[in-house]
């Protein structure tokens, strides 16, 4: 009698992967300062290692679109993590041994911005391959760890930091890459499926001829946008409008809204049976808009971090949730859509945080007046969702 696959060890090593890609882009951006002050890298300089790392994400979701059919999952999502690991490492090690410190810091990143873009395009098709009941749900909880990823890095680096110092940094980033070390053997031994049968997927061609991609792609840009507008300026914003330290600025800002985010998800992810997903997400959009109004427009710096962290829950369901949308209307769509979405997300997180940066220095530094801006994302998202609900509504 032939054993049934174990979906199970697949989730679990999906979860994990989004665990890595959490480390992967938070755990660099908590030392910039300390690169700053002990290899002496002026902050400009130091501005360009986000810069990099998305870049790099971007370029990799692009390219995945070539290679990852032809190459199979597996082999890709092994390499995914065998980069971040070999990227984290490298992190500790670099620096130290490269005549220019700043090099050896770009050569990690990009190594491990690599690992990254690879999860992002590969995991949710992973889980979407594999044959669960109540896709959305799984889709949601499994964007969640991402949140949790985020959160612990945060939390188990300031204890580390805390306990053992900032300057044993390096020790921290080895141990972070035992993470995807472990967890490239998990995808090597778990059962993992593919969307399409080789053939049957779409081709690149055939998706940008159908508006409704086009609609997905938006919401992507729009999800991408709403989120990390906000999670990457809470820090600032927090400190800024309550007047506390970096660490209270981090825990109090990009922490509590990547919980709430977490939570968010979590919840659909339990209820999705009892909701409509397109529903759900206008309703988050609705909540995102006055999440960014009540930070960029009161003059109470309680309620605006009261709106900065309760933006948190109404990003959470965007993403996954416009991932199974387009699974569910565009079921051909294969490795391809997956791609093109995360890439389109990805230029989103990548347009939403510099558009507020920006505009927030030609108000004179003042972050309210870039969250006002980047409040354009949410109300652009309802607005793709009513298209959505509408095109489906005359298709009936």
């Amino acid at each position: 009698m032939t054993a049934q696959p174990n979906y199970r060890k697949t989730l679990l090593a999906c979860y994990l992967g989004f665990i890595t890609q959490a480390i992967s882009a938070n755990f660099a951006p908590l030392l910039f300062l300390t690169f700053k002050d002990s290899y002496g890298i002026p902050l400009e300089k130091v501005a360009l290692i986000p810069m990099a790392f998305f870049m790099t994400q971007l370029l990799i979701d692009l390219a995945a679109t070539r290679f990852v059919d032809r190459i199979g999952y597996r082999t890709c999502v092994v390499c995914s993590q065998v980069l971040s690991a070999v990227g984290l490492s490298l992190l500790a090690i670099l620096p130290e041994v490269l005549p220019d410190p700043f090099t050896g810091i770009l050569i990690a990143v990009v190594l491990y911005a690599m690992g990254a873009g690879l999860i992002e395009v590969l995991i949710s098709p992973i889980v979407e391959a594999c044959p669960f009941e109540n896709k959305d749900g799984m889709m949601s909880l499994l964007h969640s760890f991402y949140c949790w990823g985020s959160v612990g890095v945060i939390l188990g680096s300031t204890l580390f930091f805390a306990v053992f110092g900032v300057e044993n940094w390096q020790i921290l980033a080895i141990l972070w890459a035992l993470l995807p070390f472990v967890n490239a053997f998990n995808f090597l031994k778990c059962p993992i499926e593919r969307l399409t049968e080789d053939g049957e997927g779409m081709k690149m061609g055939q998706l940008f001829r159908m508006p409704l991609f086009w609609l997905m792609a938006l919401l992507m840009v729009c999800s991408g946008a709403s989120e990390i507008s906000m999670a990457q300026w809470a820090s600032a914003f927090t400190e800024s409008a309550m007047g506390v330290s970096k660490t209270i600025g981090d825990l109090m800002g990009p922490c509590l809204f990547s919980v709430l985010m977490g939570i968010s998800r979590v919840y659909y992810g339990r209820m999705s049976e009892k909701l409509d997903l397109t529903r759900t997400m206008l309703g988050c959009g609705a909540l995102c808009f006055a999440c960014y109004m009540l930070a960029s427009l009161s003059s109470s710096s309680v309620l605006g971090l009261m709106g900065c962290a309760l933006c948190g829950i109404s990003v959470g369901i965007m993403w996954p949730g416009t991932l199974s949308i387009s699974a569910q209307k565009c079921p051909k769509g294969g490795t391809v859509m997956f791609a093109l979405l995360a890439l389109a997300g990805d230029l989103g997180g990548s347009i939403g945080p510099s558009m507020v940066g920006s505009i927030s220095s030609l108000a004179g530094g003042n972050l309210k007046t870039g969250l006002l801006a980047a409040s354009i994302f949410p109300v652009l998202l309802i607005a793709g969702l009513i298209v959505l609900k509408k095109r489906v509504a005359a298709a009936r």
